[in-house]
């Protein structure tokens, strides 16, 4: 019988490359144990990102590649996805049961920040992660009416100090338009919107989060850099058009994080490409390449490009973003996409030079 030793097990399982590590699994890190009994070999891996919608196809990948080795008699991989806080600057006490913070900013409204910010906190909670949203747009916050909660909808209290977060398609939501009427303008200058959104943040009890996705203010001035200072943000994701003006403000928005010396995850472009629903002709209505010129120029990933589409305003304006409303459908599955590698980028941080993992070799 041929003798298996570690090095062709892992060789094999190698094999494998992670598209959103970007590598093998076991050069990531992510080899949590491995033992070989004989022509028995077990092995079980941890992706530091949710990826439920991938997790069973890598383990029948990583399975069959060992089970291909000679000398094995049968092979079983598990694969499970833990995630784990990255690094980030300061820490706030209220905060300790969220793992991570990703804010959703652009440097000007109107390019769909709020939007991709909905679907891919919905995204991440389809990977199987706890996910939480804070409407950080004070002036303009529209999470509660994206996410579907009725007029009306007020946080409950507990012990008379901290809101309940209202729930929607499985995901924790607190926003300043459940705090007053919807027709009170917010006239209030940048001290008090700062006040007010760590308020809503520090107060709010957060139920054990792997993510809280903040929806940003738009814009670079006062009230985003003293936010991106205060919040113990792990990255941030910046949202724009192919159209020459919003990649200037965009290049503004990952300025502002790099003085506040927060990572800066990706880039997501919107109506990157109209598709006529009678015709079929595509045409760029606000230029093409922008967001993957943008993303090439900081050395940032462009996480996604996403089409001008009537759906998926339609279906946000409903309360059921298309994360939620169709998943099965290719635009769903871009926003899955953009969640892993948004995930995959924060397990990269939150990685601090693991151990090597535990392995032990027995004969029968």
């Amino acid at each position: 019988m041929t003798d298996i030793t570690r090095a062709a097990v892992e060789n094999a399982l190698a094999q494998y490359q992670d598209p959103y590590l970007k590598t093998d699994l076991v050069t990531a890190g992510c080899l949590q144990s491995l033992d070989i009994t004989g022509s028995d070999v077990r092995a079980v891996f941890v992706l530091g990102y949710a990826a439920a919608g991938i997790r069973n196809g890598i383990e029948q990948m990583l399975q069959v590649a060992v089970e291909n080795l000679d000398g094995v008699s049968s092979a079983q991989v598990t694969v499970r996805c833990e995630v784990q806080p990255a690094p980030a600057q300061g820490t706030i006490a209220a905060l300790d049961n969220v793992k991570n913070i990703i804010a959703v900013a652009s440097g000007k409204g109107g390019v769909g920040k709020s939007t991709t910010a909905v679907n891919l906190a919905l995204a991440l909670s389809r990977e199987g992660a706890r996910v939480g949203v804070l409407d950080a747009d004070i002036y303009g916050p529209s999470m509660g009416l994206m996410l579907g909660l009725p007029e009306g909808t007020r946080p409950e209290v507990k012990d008379q100090k901290f809101f309940i977060p209202p729930r929607a398609h499985g995901v924790q939501v607190m926003s300043m338009a459940f705090l007053v009427d919807d027709k009170t303008p917010m006239v209030w200058r940048g001290p008090m919107v700062s006040g007010a959104l760590m308020q809503l943040l520090t107060q709010t009890a957060w139920d054990d989060l792997d993510y809280l996705v903040v929806d940003m203010p738009p814009g670079t001035g006062d009230i985003q850099l003293t936010l991106a200072q205060k919040v113990p943000v792990v990255g941030a994701v910046i949202v724009t058009t192919p159209q020459d003006l919003a990649l200037l403000d965009a290049k503004k928005g990952i300025e502002m994080f790099a003085k506040v010396n927060i990572p800066v995850l990706g880039v997501v472009e919107n109506m990157a490409v109209h598709i006529c629903s009678n015709c079929g002709h595509s045409e760029h209505l606000f230029g093409e390449g922008g967001g993957e010129r943008l993303a090439n120029d900081y050395g940032v990933d462009l996480l996604a490009s996403m089409p001008l589409s009537m759906m998926i305003r339609e279906q946000t304006d409903a309360g059921a973003p298309t994360v939620v409303a169709e998943p099965e459908c290719q635009i769903s599955m871009i926003y899955q996409d953009m969640a892993r590698h948004v995930g995959a980028r924060i397990a990269e941080r939150a990685r601090q030079g693991g151990g090597m993992p535990e392995i032990s070799i027995s004969d029968d």
